[in-house]
């Protein structure tokens, strides 16, 4: 397996898929109160997720990689917890809250895979 840029990473083009998909339904709220508490606090949650793998990619050390990745799968499931609430309070239906809970479910998975595969390379040599 070889990454030759951050763009061949599958994790992290699905997370910035998340989280323009998660900006996007917070943009069809309308009433402000509800954007600007859980909205906003939603959307820096998705944001970060594809944020934080971008940026341990970029890093010089293999453990700063996974750190950031670590950080990443913290905003993952803040991401999710913030989706049930939404859920719950029926800002999102039911259907969409289900669906980017799936694809949140499936990145992790993929965050996992990918944090135990940082560091291997360097380990085998």
């Amino acid at each position: 397996m070889s990454f030759n840029s951050l763009e061949d990473l599958e994790v992290y083009k699905r997370a910035f898929a998340l989280s323009d998909e998660v900006w996007k339904e917070v943009g069809l709220w309308k009433d402000f109160f509800v954007r600007d508490t859980i909205g906003k606090q939603l959307v820096r949650a998705a944001d970060s997720i594809d944020a934080n793998i971008a940026e341990g990619y970029g890093r010089f050390h293999y453990k700063e990689n996974k750190n950031f990745c670590y950080y990443s799968r913290g905003s993952l499931l803040e991401t999710k917890g913030f989706i049930h609430k939404c859920k719950n309070r029926e800002l999102i239906n039911r259907e969409k809250a289900d669906q980017l809970i799936n694809e949140i479910d499936q990145i992790h998975k993929m965050l996992n895979a990918y944090i135990s595969y940082i560091g291997k390379k360097k380990q085998e040599i």
